[in-house]
């Protein structure tokens, strides 16, 4: 029970590689292993307990929309925030239009590491998961 919307109900935390319909079905939900690197993330940063990861959809790409991660200080007026084991995802109204559902995960191999969202919206992804059509 560590997945919430802030302020919101707290839900079970999902081990599945698929997101959990109960955790995300308003939001985003969080997988263990971007908790994970999102700590170290903080670490290196030296990053105050406010800061988080913010994630906003934006046209382009090549399947019409694309995800933009970046680091961000702290929540602006308009973000909901979504938060698990201390670390938290800031999402603009528009953007979680086309998140919701979705889990934030970090994935690692042998040629690449990154964040990905699984996005049960998306009807059309690109080779490098970087862009989608709803």
């Amino acid at each position: 029970m560590n997945v919430n919307e802030q302020g919101g109900e707290q839900g079970p935390a999902s081990a599945e590689p698929q997101a959990a319909p109960e955790a995300t079905a308003k939001g985003i939900g969080i997988s263990e292993s971007a908790v994970v690197r999102l700590k170290a993330m903080y670490r290196e940063l030296k990053a105050p307990a406010e800061a988080g990861m913010r994630i906003a959809v934006k046209g382009g790409g090549c399947s019409g929309l694309s995800y933009h991660l970046d680091w961000a200080a702290q929540p602006t007026e308009k973000d909901r925030v979504f938060e698990r084991d201390g670390v938290r995802v800031f999402v603009d109204g528009k953007s979680l239009l086309y998140l919701k559902g979705s889990e934030l995960t970090f994935e690692s191999s042998f040629m690449a590491s990154m964040f990905k969202i699984r996005n049960p919206n998306a009807k059309a992804e690109c080779g490098c998961g970087e862009s989608f059509s709803v």
